[in-house]
């Protein structure tokens, strides 16, 4: 029985940040058991700081909450852009030369956030990427700067928003049998394992019947 899990996140987000345990924790348990996958979903003006006192304010709350014993860097951020297209598109890029895992984007969110590395520019993006993928550089940056790459981010964003929510992370999980959960703005691992498994205990549920009754008559 098919169970998937989609984690819509922005590689700027520091709440993002602080999800990575937990989306690492929730493969660890379910690599067997659920399909895991991770979609782009930009962040707008709406939820970026305007100036640098408050990114670092907001930085204070996300890391005080998640009781880290750091602060994040906001050295990264121009405060000018209103989405920060750059290290998204070079994680989403990194896919199109077979890096569908979460290395690339890992190691430019953890550049940004923690180094304070200018990865909203597009070179030094794709230098960090390419890093991290023992990719070329230069062929990272054609491929993230193209436009078929930055139309799969808009229309993971626009599927994001069809979900009518705000908050990035955001985790879909969903089952072959019609069940949906939805966690908007979660960080921690045990809300997200509770789910998935009460999701695989109907599934193995519904195993169990067929193997009893067979298909639906009708």
């Amino acid at each position: 029985m098919r169970i998937s899990v989609t984690y819509y996140l922005d590689v700027i987000s520091s709440w993002c940040f602080w999800a990575e345990p937990a989306w690492a924790e929730l493969k660890r348990r379910y690599h067997d058991k659920v399909e895991f996958q991770w979609k782009i979903a930009l962040m707008d003006k709406s939820g970026l700081p305007t100036s640098q006192e408050q990114h670092e304010w907001f930085y204070r709350r996300s890391g005080t909450i998640m009781r880290s014993p750091f602060m994040l860097s906001s050295d990264w951020c121009d405060h000018q852009q209103s989405e920060y297209l750059a290290p998204n598109c070079v994680a989403e890029a990194a896919k199109d030369f077979g890096i569908t895992d979460d290395r690339v984007r890992l190691a430019l969110s953890y550049a940004g956030l923690r180094e304070g590395k200018r990865f909203a520019e597009w070179e030094i993006a794709a230098e960090i990427g390419a890093k991290a993928g023992s990719l070329d550089a230069k062929e990272l940056l054609e491929r993230a700067r193209s436009t078929v790459v930055e139309a799969r981010v808009r229309a993971d964003t626009a599927d994001f928003h069809l979900l009518q929510v705000t908050q990035r992370p955001t985790f879909v999980f969903d089952a072959e049998i019609g069940d949906r959960a939805v966690f908007s703005g979660f960080a921690r691992v045990a809300p997200l394992a509770a789910a998935l498994d009460a999701m695989l205990d109907d599934a193995h549920a519904y195993t169990a019947h067929a193997a009893h009754f067979g298909a639906p008559l009708g």
